[in-house]
């Protein structure tokens, strides 16, 4: 497997860790391994991309609830705390926001417990995710909360591939502009396998697992 690299931007606390090679999703497999762990869990770097995400939502959107995919409530908090401060010009100013992480059930589907509904039902909604490639995630995200009476206000990635998910704009810090090989592909369609190459690793949410 490669050796990780870095794509660095002008903020040195923004930049994307990745892996090149033949690594295998829950929905698809890819010829990168993005790594995010520490964009999701230092405090330094979970700074810096709430500051480039929260710029979209400042300023004309109303969010009460942050709702965090793939471990990114650390984000999710810094962002809650820039759309709630006095000194920014925004439509959360003296209003406080939950930041929410959703329960999976069978088939991937969401649900929220009778003591968190009130969380989303009746609120405007700002669904988080580390990472958007096929948006079946994110997908599951924007129909749990429509379902359970919440209104989605934006969705927003450290990496997407999607500029859009089921009609609402996907903002992300990277894209595959910043990788221009990037490519992901079903399991059963993967040209990678058809020509023979190992899965190296599998990866998810969590992480990356090396294969043999």
């Amino acid at each position: 497997m490669a050796k990780e690299f870095k794509i660095r931007t002008k903020n040195p606390d923004v930049f994307l860790r990745v892996q090149k090679g033949h690594f295998a999703t829950m929905h698809s497999h890819t010829n990168y391994f993005i790594d995010v762990t520490t964009q999701k869990m230092r405090l330094s770097e979970a700074k810096a991309v709430a500051d480039e995400l929260v710029t979209h939502y400042q300023a004309n959107t109303i969010v009460d609830t942050i709702l965090c995919l793939d471990g990114m409530e650390v984000v999710g908090t810094c962002i809650a705390e820039l759309l709630t401060k006095d000194e920014y010009v925004n439509m959360n100013a003296h209003r406080t926001i939950y930041v929410l992480s959703p329960e999976f059930i069978a088939g991937g589907q969401i649900m929220f417990r009778d003591n968190r509904l009130h969380m989303i039902s009746g609120k405007h909604v700002l669904v988080l995710s580390a990472s958007v490639t096929t948006g079946k995630s994110l997908l599951a995200a924007i129909d749990a909360v429509n379902y359970y009476g919440g209104t989605v206000v934006g969705a927003s990635a450290i990496f997407a591939t999607a500029e859009e998910c089921d009609g609402y704009p996907v903002y992300s810090v990277f894209d595959p502009n910043d990788l221009e090989d990037y490519e992901s592909f079903k399991p059963n369609n993967c040209p990678m396998c058809k020509n023979g190459e190992k899965l190296e690793a599998i990866v998810n949410s969590f992480g990356i697992s090396k294969l043999n």
